[in-house]
């Protein structure tokens, strides 16, 4: 189990990576740079993901299904959602956004897969929703009761939806393929689909627009190779092991890593409600996660 905590708190710290990158790669259209983003992950992670694929070609042929829902909820819906929202909200504001996925892996998993949750961890999740939800009217109830929310926040919240939709998959379907030929179909499947997709990008929403330039690129890398293989490896491991309720817990870590890189590398302000708000959020995976840490520190 050690093991997989472990890879969660990677997960965490690439993850935040993505929102602080890609705000700074947000002049390329969304779509784009989730297309981009996919092609170098699916050229990365070919060399071990082709003879896997090849090897068990018939399992994947039989059960391309679930494949198809990887690709079209994990690798594109999610990653499109939240390239979109970061251009009307701050990496910040998205990390404690995203930090309220547990709550709806609670839900999903408890409607789906009749998972159970002690009260403590669903006080826990609750505590950390409500610190995400102070973040996003910053503060004022006035601002909440008129429902004057950023819109690059909601968006961050229905990518949540999706994501917490992604990880009941892979728990019911995960272990029916090889890790990496799995990943190299979900990949692929999902660059492949986003072909007619980012072609009406190019063509309609954003035409004659600058699609690449020599700064985006070390950023694209990063999109490629971190989050989009070796974090999508490490939580796809940490899901089937653990589960989508208690890995999602984790992901309320994200507002530390994101406040801290965006302040640094992108010079965002914190306000006092992003603090306070962080700090509930925090409180909340060390309610959520104290039984299974008991199991970590005897691992």
């Amino acid at each position: 189990m050690v093991k997989y905590y472990m890879f969660l708190i990677l997960v965490v710290m690439m993850f935040s990576g993505n929102l602080i990158v890609g705000k700074a790669v947000s002049e390329l259209p969304p779509i784009t740079v989730a297309f981009i983003r996919n092609v170098i992950a699916f050229l990365v992670i070919a060399p071990l993901g082709l003879k896997q694929f090849r090897q068990y070609f018939d399992v994947f042929r039989r059960d391309w299904k679930p494949l198809l829902g990887f690709a079209l909820t994990g690798i594109t819906t999610f990653n499109v959602l939240i390239y979109l929202s970061l251009n009307y909200t701050t990496s910040t504001n998205a990390g404690i956004v995203e930090a309220t996925t547990p709550v709806f892996a609670m839900i999903v998993g408890y409607i789906f897969l009749k998972e159970r949750l002690s009260n403590r961890q669903i006080f826990g999740v609750a505590l950390s929703f409500v610190g995400a939800v102070w973040v996003l009217i910053e503060g004022s109830i006035e601002r909440l009761l008129a429902l004057q929310i950023n819109p690059g926040d909601l968006t961050m919240l229905l990518a949540m939806i999706v994501w917490a939709f992604y990880s009941l998959l892979l728990k019911q379907h995960n272990h029916k393929y090889p890790i990496y030929g799995a990943m190299f179909a979900m990949i692929g499947l999902g660059a492949l689909v986003m072909i007619p997709v980012v072609a009406i990008e190019w063509l309609f929403v954003f035409p004659g627009a600058e699609l690449f330039y020599v700064e985006s690129i070390s950023g694209l890398l990063y999109l490629g190779i971190f989050p989009s293989v070796i974090a999508l490896y490490f939580w796809n491991s940490a899901v089937q092991n653990l589960g989508p309720s208690l890995s999602s817990v984790f992901l309320n870590l994200l507002p530390v890593f994101t406040t801290i890189g965006a302040m640094i590398f992108l010079g965002e302000t914190v306000s006092l409600a992003q603090i306070a708000g962080g700090v509930v959020v925090i409180t909340g995976v060390l309610i959520a996660t104290n039984v299974r840490l008991s199991m970590f520190k005897r691992g």
